[in-house]
């Protein structure tokens, strides 16, 4: 097969099945690694492809309501974890590979490490949340200590850190802010150590407390990070600060918030129908 035969194939796919953009683009990389790798041979130009419109799609926002009900049926650490992705803006992964030297009281801040980009920044601390994060840390370093006795206590170093600070992976600061019930075997080096939790169980402990909620739309632990930065637009902050709270490269990608505002009437739309004096009472079948 050749240039024809691909090229029918993926136009196949926009045309008639009316695939995604990515499930086309998925199928495009099956066939490059194909050619690449298996049949060592160069890709074909495909000059008259035609490709699948990538859909446009507005984030999922919760009101202020909503998420105060999701964060009270939410127990224990998963409602630490919950208040610091509403409060903070992280992603999920962000959240859960914090460690503890990461949380600084003091300056009421947390600082992100190795981000989306391989960039560091930093992300306010909650007061809401600090009573709860102090108890939750007592804990941690009480499992800590336990695992010192038992011979254990350390955790992955990124890079080469564990060979340049060899000690440096059973200090209290390097611990994971959020760890795992139990030990597990690191498939990198084999060792029997303690990784962060999984991020499945807040996943999975987010989707029932948004069922209990009883919360029609599609919501998943992302959705307080779209939820941060909607309602620091409706607190008035500036759009450059929140670029910088999320790690965003680009503003064009802050600016999708600003949208979720303009349609769902966050910036003070007053509807037409709403000055006809028209009320509910007012309303009749005919």
């Amino acid at each position: 097969m050749g240039e024809p035969e691909i090229n029918s194939f993926l136009s196949q796919l926009a045309v008639k099945d009316r695939v995604s953009a990515s499930t086309q683009n998925q199928a495009l990389c099956a066939l490059l690694f194909l050619y690449r790798h298996v049949l060592e041979e160069p890709f074909p130009k495909l000059e008259n492809l035609i490709r699948a419109k990538r859909s446009v799609h507005l984030p999922v926002v919760m009101t202020r309501a909503e998420i105060k009900k999701v964060l009270q049926r939410l127990n224990g650490v998963n409602r630490v974890m919950g208040m610091l992705l509403y409060g903070s803006g992280m992603r999920l992964l962000e959240c859960l590979r914090l460690r503890v030297k990461d949380i600084e009281f003091g300056m009421n801040r947390i600082l992100v490490r190795d981000a989306k980009g391989h960039k560091d920044r930093f992300v306010p601390l909650p007061s809401a949340v600090r009573p709860q994060l102090v108890s939750w840390l007592a804990r941690v370093k009480q499992l800590h200590e336990e695992d010192c006795r038992d011979g254990g206590g350390g955790v992955y170093m990124p890079y080469a850190l564990e060979r340049k600070y060899s000690g440096a992976s059973h200090e209290w600061g390097w611990q994971w802010l959020f760890p795992a019930q139990d030990r597990s075997s690191d498939p990198r080096s084999d060792a029997i150590r303690r990784h962060h939790v999984h991020e499945r169980i807040i996943q999975r402990a987010m989707r029932e407390a948004v069922l209990d909620a009883g919360i029609k739309r599609p919501v998943n632990c992302h959705t307080f990070r779209h939820s941060f930065a909607t309602h620091l637009i409706e607190d008035g902050y500036d759009i450059r600060t929140i670029q910088e709270l999320l790690g965003h490269k680009h503003v064009n990608t802050t600016m999708i918030y600003t949208h979720v505002l303009n349609r769902s009437g966050g910036r003070g739309v007053r509807s037409p129908v709403d000055a006809l004096g028209f009320g509910r009472d007012e309303t009749s079948s005919d």
